[in-house]
Formats: C-alpha cells, structure tokens, sequence
C-alpha cells in the first residue's frame, strides 16, 4: 500500500491547530462587542443628558438675572423696561442656546410678576403684568403652566391691559415664588425636548422643564413695559419664533 506524503504533514497540522489557542481572545472580542457597545453608547446618552440639564438651568438662571437689571433710567430716576431690552436678553438666552438649539426644540417664557400698586388699584395685588416668549415649541408642557397674559397686557396702564391675577404666585405647589410688596420679579420658564444621540433604541426623548427667579435689581417703573420710536417687535406668547 502506497502511503502519501501528505498524510502525516496533513495530521501534523490538525494536532497543531486543535492545540492553537491564539484565536480565542478575537472570538471573545467579538461576542463581547455590541454589549460593550451598547454600555459606551449608554453612557454617553446619559452623560449628554446630565449636560443639557445644567445647561438649560444656567440659562434660564441667567436669563432671569439680565431681565432683572436691564432698562434705560427716565427724568424720574426710575429704570423703564422697554421692549428692545426685553428682546435683548432674550437675543443672549437664544445665543446661550445655539449648540443644543434651544429656540427651535424648546420654549422660553419670561414672565414680569409684579406686586405693586397701578394707578387703577386700590391696593397693591400679585400679578403676572406682561409676558414675552421665544420658541418653536408650543402646547401643553411647552406654554407657560403658571399663568398667561394676553398680548396687550402691560402695554399701557390702562385697567383693561392690567395682566392675570397670580394671588399665590407663580411655581409648583410647594415652592411658589412671589414678588415683595411694590417690588416685581423676573420669572423664567424654560420647556426642552431632548434629541438622544443614538436614537430611541436606548433612550426616548424627554422634556426638561426649568424654572429661575430674580427680584429686579432697581428700582423699576413697574406701569407698563416701554416700547419708544422706532418700535421694537413685541415677542408677545401668541408668537412661535426661533
């Protein structure tokens, strides 16, 4: 019987391929993979969101911190919020915003809650004078929870454009947040809805919800908000804009 030379050199390399042992780490790599994959992906979802938490808080903190100090003092030495000042703050939260597109996946309401005495008062009363918006996002969780005003409202001191009444103020249950007696406070609410980086396979979308408060600094002319010539655009809530 002829035997072929191959034969052994054939059974050689089988006996060294079943001791061979330098393929397992890959194949193990290779299972393991997607979990860590998924892990790392996780991880980052979670660490964005955690971002986008503390930057929409320090936004709406400084937003409601400019609202708090702006305005052109008049011959009666007191500070007059126009509306140019206003839009100006809201230019800077809108700039703030601009990597995680703030004015297009959100909604930002900043609201004059006032407790002073109008001309038209018997007594000073809480109220929510004028409110101004910024934002594509609209309806419930986007609008304002705490109170709304009308477009007129605050535009001048006539009785009929004298805001909503906020007797208990404006904030959760628990935690309200009211204006001292002939003293007003600029009140921020801010509405976002998230993008996930990776889809909605690992995390869904969630709205983040924050709110900020400044008592104003000066002292304000709290009778109506100013807009002189030439006319600046009222940024009133009916106004969805980015």
């Amino acid at each position: 019987m002829i035997v072929s030379r191959s034969q052994p050199r054939r059974r050689r390399s089988l006996r060294t391929l079943a001791r061979a042992r330098s393929g397992v780490a890959m194949l193990e790599f290779a299972l393991a993979l997607p979990i860590v994959l998924g892990i790392g992906a996780y991880g980052l979802e979670v660490s964005n969101l955690a971002l986008l938490n503390l930057r929409i808080s320090q936004i709406a903190l400084t937003l409601a911190d400019n609202a708090s100090r702006v305005g052109t003092y008049s011959s009666l030495s007191t500070q007059q919020m126009r509306e140019v000042d206003v839009n100006d703050v809201l230019q800077a939260a809108r700039y703030q915003g601009a990597s995680i597109n703030l004015s297009t996946n959100g909604r930002i309401i900043l609201s004059s809650l006032e407790n002073v005495q109008q001309s038209y008062d018997t007594a000073a009363v809480q109220r929510i004078h004028w409110q101004r918006c910024l934002g594509l996002k609209s309806g419930t969780g986007y609008d304002s929870s705490y109170g709304t005003t009308t477009t007129t409202d605050g535009t001048d001191t006539t009785s009929g454009n004298d805001g909503t009444l906020a007797t208990s103020g404006m904030g959760d249950a628990g935690a309200m947040v009211n204006a001292p007696s002939g003293y007003g406070v600029m009140f921020v609410e801010i509405n976002y809805l998230t993008k996930p980086l990776f889809g909605t396979w690992l995390t869904a979308p969630a709205r983040l919800h924050y709110i900020a408060s400044f008592i104003v600094r000066d002292r304000r002319d709290y009778a109506q908000i100013y807009n002189p010539s030439p006319a600046a655009t009222r940024l009133t809530c009916n106004l969805y804009t980015s």
